[in-house]
């Protein structure tokens, strides 16, 4: 049996299926100790007689399934389902493995400790600013001439690489290393991808997948590792910049109501940080505002808001819907049916059964139009200069007026209110 099954999803692109195999025939671990699964998500080019070229060289099976529109999840784990190895070493066309990839990979997991989910170092993976000439010396060099020659370059370096280099490529450093593990080239236990349900078939465009996975991961407890012998190269292919931005944003938003909580809205907001209303000119990431955030949650863990929600419930005909941002843990008596919203988890645990969500406002899993009045209360102090306009365009989302204290001052310059 295979200790390893390397699967690469494809779709018309035989071209780069070809680079890859190429590399993966040349691998200086025995070809019994790996198999490649090749789930095709319904080519139409000449991508079957192309893997059909290398079942001499490799140990190889062929997974088609009919063109339904973008599923890759599904051809991941259709290929998964076919594996056979203990390890399954996910790749996409057009990524060359260096001719230790597999090698690396299996030396990651033999490693004493938990199990864990390996990040291959990528060279060349820049989508957004491709190495310039690599096309062309990849014509002429293999993957291992190449990382020899322009390993070091920053321009070649995997677009992850200073991310990687402040943890000093040890990611129990950095808080959120799930984010990081990216199918371009990682590999996980078999036993560990089945046990959180492998990918989630949900996503059907580009992006986000691979990180949603890698967050059921880190949540199940396994840790995560950079293999630096687990190499690869990344092939330069044009790429759908805005379409895939655009189903990046869309697909953030899934991952939001699969997991709804404070951490889903600053990663859709993330994403979304170039749309015109929300657009911020300052630099900031995920991982440097999840510490803000619960300091802001301990600063006013003891912040009384009943006589806010109370003034709301003394002027509000009946049957008005409602929603609250920042609803602290003690509702007044009387407070009607709201959807309530807090980002200090622990509070609202001791609210009733009305609808609670853990979350700050900036992006919520209402729909839009969801209720008739949105209060923001001034739980929602700490946060409020840095993230008004998020919480504000969420409100006037999912609500037909606005209210609170934190508004009085805004109205005039942002017309809130209600």
């Amino acid at each position: 049996m295979p200790k390893i099954s390397v699967i690469i999803p494809t779709y018309n692109r035989s071209r780069l299926l070809r680079g890859t195999l190429t590399a993966l025939a040349d691998q200086r671990t025995s070809a019994d100790v790996f198999e490649v699964i090749v789930a095709d998500d319904g080519s139409t080019d000449d991508t079957r007689q192309t893997v059909e070229d290398f079942t001499d060289r490799l140990r190889l099976r062929y997974h088609f399934q009919e063109d339904l529109g973008f599923r890759a999840a599904a051809a991941r784990n259709a290929g998964a389902r076919l594996a056979r190895g203990e390890i399954l070493a996910f790749v996409d066309s057009g990524i060359l493995p260096g001719p230790d990839f597999v090698a690396g990979h299996l030396a990651a997991h033999r490693e004493p400790g938990p199990p864990r989910a390996v990040i291959g170092y990528t060279y060349g993976f820049r989508p957004d600013h491709p190495t310039p000439g690599l096309e062309g010396i990849l014509q002429t060099h293999t993957p291992e001439e190449v990382v020899r020659d322009y390993g070091a370059d920053p321009e070649f370096q995997d677009s992850r690489h200073s991310l990687f280099a402040t943890a000093r490529f040890y990611l129990a450093r950095t808080a959120l290393p799930w984010q990081l593990f990216w199918t371009c080239n990682c590999s996980v236990p078999a036993e560990e991808f089945w046990a959180v349900g492998g990918f989630d078939e949900d996503f059907r465009s580009w992006g986000a997948e691979d990180t949603e996975l890698g967050f059921r991961l880190y949540r199940h407890g396994l840790s995560f590792e950079v293999s630096r012998e687990g190499w690869a190269v990344d092939t330069p292919h044009p790429r759908r910049s805005d379409p895939d931005l655009s189903d990046n944003r869309s697909n953030m938003l899934t991952f939001l109501h699969k997991h709804p909580e404070p951490l889903s809205e600053l990663l859709w907001a993330w994403y979304s940080k170039h749309l015109p209303q929300l657009e911020d000119t300052r630099d900031w990431h995920v991982r440097l505002e999840l510490p803000t955030i619960r300091r802001g949650a301990n600063r006013v863990r003891g912040l009384d808001v009943t006589a806010e929600l109370a003034h709301l419930r003394d002027t509000l005909p009946p049957g008005t819907r409602v929603a609250v941002f920042g609803c602290g843990g003690v509702l007044p008596a009387g407070f009607p049916s709201a959807e309530l919203f807090d980002y200090d988890e622990t509070l609202l645990q001791r609210l009733p059964a009305d609808p609670t969500h853990h979350a700050i406002g900036i992006r919520t899993v209402l729909p839009d139009d969801a209720v008739d009045v949105v209060l923001v209360t001034s739980r929602l102090t700490p946060l409020w200069r840095r993230w008004r306009t998020h919480i504000l365009a969420e409100a006037h989302r999912i609500g037909r007026s606005v209210r609170g204290p934190l508004l009085e001052a805004a109205e005039p310059a942002l017309g809130v209110g209600g």
